[in-house]
């Protein structure tokens, strides 16, 4: 027996947000909702249609960079310093670095020390902030996953933990049609190798497997297609990106996304683009869904960074590599219980030199 761990309410469909503020009063009920919302949606208008009312209030987040530790850190603290009363709801209104900021405030409002503390699998004790997911750009699946990834010095990690789960999530494609095309694309792929990673592992089951089934299809319709997204393509990929991160939260990624970690944390490249980077040189691992992927780039006019661990120092790539050799269970999952001896660090250094 298996338990499938998922979000436990959905609102879904063009023009869900309307209803933000009605969902998030059933949640908070005297009390108040912090709003987090990526400081993009200063640009966009957004953020002045957040149904704030009493004592709510947003804090913006710039995510130029990689949400850290010491970022959700102070945001607890600047949270802490503005009531002696927790606030009853936080809501994250962004894309995956915005939503995995507000799942690990939400955590760290309610468990003592830092967040880096959290990092690693089910070390969360106390039950945390109650919390709403709002995506506006789709394909991290962090709406649907069980993990807040954050890097700390020398590493990126993610509280995993059942507590990191959405209590609601807000699915509107309507508010991706702000998104620029190439950033589109690089999460996008992020849920392509989240259904690839996870239907080639060994920790899938078949429930799972209809999930990813169907994510991989909705993938390939969009992005073998190429061209500009129509709205009917917005709620695919938003549909796509959910059953990815649900099939991910139930299994595991895979040698992709353990390689991406290591080029994030030394080169700083956002997590969508640091998958593209690793997947395009991972034809020995999954020589189909790579085959596409390049089909897909070439489709959709994307030309991917080369040659970007040319200049790399002999510290940085040690740190690469110890940063993928953390990953275990991604790697149990892609490779097998034996997987030291399948991938062992002259494997790792010979492919983070191709890229």
């Amino acid at each position: 027996m298996k338990l499938l761990r998922q979000v436990p309410k959905i609102l879904f469909g063009a023009g869900a947000f309307d209803s933000l503020g009605e969902a998030v009063s059933t949640l908070k009920n005297s009390g108040y909702a912090v709003y987090i919302i990526d400081a993009v949606h200063a640009k966009t208008g957004l953020v002045n249609k957040l149904p704030l009312v009493g004592n709510d209030y947003s804090l913006s987040v710039d995510t130029t960079d990689e949400p850290t530790t010491d970022g959700v850190d102070a945001l607890r603290d600047e949270i802490k310093k503005r009531s002696d009363k927790l606030p009853a709801v936080i809501v994250g209104v962004g894309g995956g670095s915005t939503l995995d900021i507000a799942k690990a405030v939400s955590v760290v409002l309610t468990n003592p020390g830092s967040s880096r503390d959290y990092q690693g699998w089910e070390l969360v004790k106390n039950a945390p902030i109650p919390k709403v997911g709002v995506p506006t750009l789709s394909g991290t699946g962090s709406e649907a996953t069980r993990t807040a990834v954050l890097t700390s010095p020398g590493k990126k990690f993610g509280i995993n933990s059942p507590y990191s789960l959405f209590d609601l999530v807000v699915l509107d494609p309507l508010l991706a049609r702000t998104v620029p095309a190439e950033q589109q694309f690089y999460t996008g792929m992020d849920c392509y190798i989240h259904c690839v990673e996870s239907i080639n592992g060994s920790f899938k089951d078949k429930l799972i497997t209809v999930y990813v089934q169907a994510g991989l299809a909705m993938c390939r319709d969009i992005f073998l297609k190429g061209g500009e997204p129509s709205d009917q393509d917005r709620e695919n990929l938003m549909i796509a990106s959910y059953f990815g991160g649900l099939s991910i939260a139930n299994s595991e990624v895979g040698v992709c996304h353990a390689l991406s970690y290591g080029l994030s944390l030394e080169l700083k490249f956002h997590h969508g683009l640091a998958n593209c980077i690793a997947f395009n040189q991972l034809e020995e691992y999954y020589p189909n869904e790579v085959s596409d992927f390049k089909e897909m780039l070439e489709r959709n006019n994307i030309v991917l960074p080369k040659n970007v661990t040319q200049a790399v120092s002999a510290e940085q790539m040690e740190s690469m590599i110890a940063m993928t050799l953390l990953m275990e269970k991604p790697l149990t999952n892609a490779l097998g219980p034996d997987w030291k001896n399948v991938f062992p660090r002259e494997k790792i250094l010979q492919l983070y030199a191709r890229m």
